[in-house]
């Protein structure tokens, strides 16, 4: 293992070094929340996708291959279809308001209230994106490398918000695109073919599994359903996903990279459910299923090679803690900060300082909460509960008013609590409770009131 952990480190530093060239980079408040808006194809394919293949996407989905087999994938591909439904019907009319947060087009539509309404939030999905990819990362290291749980978390943690802190978007933006390599080779062209080997072939890992592991609807028609309406539309209205589409340089850039990283999210979910596939084949008697992953890299790869697979997952883990760090600090600086300093807007100093605030908050949360796959569904129930009718309202319906945006998203922020305390993290009903009492509020109360003639549609 001491070989692992020397190809570790040297991972953990080139994400120091990438974080210090962020900082370089980032002269000013634009450069530092946005990469300056000017990325290029490449390096807009690799941050999106990197963004969004964290923790959950890949402990997560391993463990569902495990447990479900190639129904398992659907986690991913719910998360790259919103990828690329976003890039090709959003992200126009997104760059074209020159905005730094999701919030920022609510007020455009309503008012001032209604965003600070929506950061609340906002933030607190955010917050939870941050802790999701931590608590992956604590799990990776606690169990590959017999660390203490609570060293593995600040250890881990530690250097993505540090990176984070120091450069912002583009040391995301550069660290990303390594990151987006690193686990492109690690995962998919290293572990799985090699598990696939350690199995006896495709065939000797038919022939171990029942048939239900290779239908892909084996998981439940239910689950499906449950993973779109939570993470296909969490994606279309996330705080990190929204401030990578405005770091694109155009529109075109957008539509083909963005659509790009949608397809790759979706062959990833693939591959990580194969792995939990083979994992199961290989250690079919796991004590916790949750462990899946670490698992079968601790038990199938020789050293060196394991090493490269950890820093692989670490990679994943790390892009989308960042963007759920910065997404946070953003949310705070640009949308909260500014009520309680009258209006004064934030600078790169403010920015770097409330980054590291929140930074010091994920690693506090991480430390009590366990469960990756709870923690992702605890953020996106709360943010489609709480935003989704109230923005698409704000894009699509004239008659939408800032009482009934503000009702609904109480409603349904409050509801989706409420069932989730009531029928547990893994319940189905959180969202479609939040979401019936968020739609009937939003239109009975915009109805009920009167809507403002200066207002004008945000897009």
């Amino acid at each position: 293992m001491a070989l692992d952990l020397f190809v570790v480190l040297i991972y953990a530093a080139a994400m120091l070094i990438l974080g210090y060239c962020g900082m370089r980079k980032a002269k000013t408040h634009e450069d530092y929340l946005v990469a300056g808006r000017n990325l290029g194809p490449t390096l807009y394919m690799g941050t999106m996708a990197a963004t969004v293949l964290g923790g959950a996407s890949t402990v997560g989905t391993v463990r569902l291959g495990y447990v479900h087999g190639i129904s398992g994938f659907w986690l991913c591909a719910a998360l790259g279809c919103g990828i690329i439904a976003l890039n090709l019907f959003l992200a126009k009319p997104l760059l074209k308001l020159k905005v730094f947060t999701v919030t920022q087009v609510l007020e455009k539509r309503y008012n001032p209230m209604a965003r600070t309404a929506s950061a609340t939030i906002m933030l607190a999905y955010a917050l939870m994106i941050g802790v999701v990819s931590i608590l992956a990362i604590g799990t990776v290291l606690q169990v590959l490398f017999d660390l203490p749980f609570w060293v593995s978390i600040l250890v881990g943690g530690g250097i993505v918000v540090i990176y984070s802190t120091i450069g912002g978007m583009w040391s995301l933006t550069l660290t990303d695109i390594v990151q987006f390599g690193i686990q492109t080779v690690g995962l998919m062209f290293l572990l799985l073919p090699i598990c696939l080997y350690r199995v006896g072939g495709w065939d000797q890992l038919v022939a171990q599994l029942p048939a239900a592991s290779f239908n892909f609807t084996s998981i439940g028609w239910d689950t499906i359903i449950t993973y779109f309406m939570i993470y296909f539309f969490g994606i279309l209205i996330g705080q990190d996903i929204w401030q990578r589409v405005f770091t694109a340089k155009s529109e075109k850039v957008a539509k083909y990279a963005g659509t790009s990283a949608g397809i790759y999210c979706i062959i990833y979910g693939l591959v990580c459910a194969l792995i939990g596939m083979a994992a199961h084949v290989l250690i079919p008697d796991l004590d916790n299923v949750n462990n899946a992953f670490a698992a079968i890299v601790k038990v199938s790869l020789p050293d060196g090679i394991r090493g490269l697979v950890i820093a692989a997952a670490l990679a994943a883990m790390m892009s989308t803690a960042s963007a759920g760090l910065l997404a946070a600090s953003t949310t705070l600086t640009e949308d909260l900060l500014p009520k309680l300093r009258g209006g004064k807007e934030s600078n790169i100093s403010t920015n770097r300082l409330f980054t590291l605030l929140t930074g010091l908050v994920v690693l506090g949360i991480a430390l009590v909460v366990n469960d990756v796959i709870s923690a992702l569904t605890l953020a996106y129930n709360l943010l489609v509960g709480g935003m989704l009718i109230p923005l698409m309202g704000a894009i699509f319906w004239k008659r939408a008013t800032t009482a009934g945006a503000i009702t609904a998203m109480a409603m349904g922020f409050i509801t989706a609590l409420i069932f989730m305390f009531k029928d547990g993290m893994d319940a189905n009903s959180p969202i479609y409770y939040s979401l019936g009492v968020s739609l009937v509020s939003f239109v009975l109360v915009s109805l009920m009131s009167r809507r403002p003639a200066t207002l004008a549609s945000a897009v």
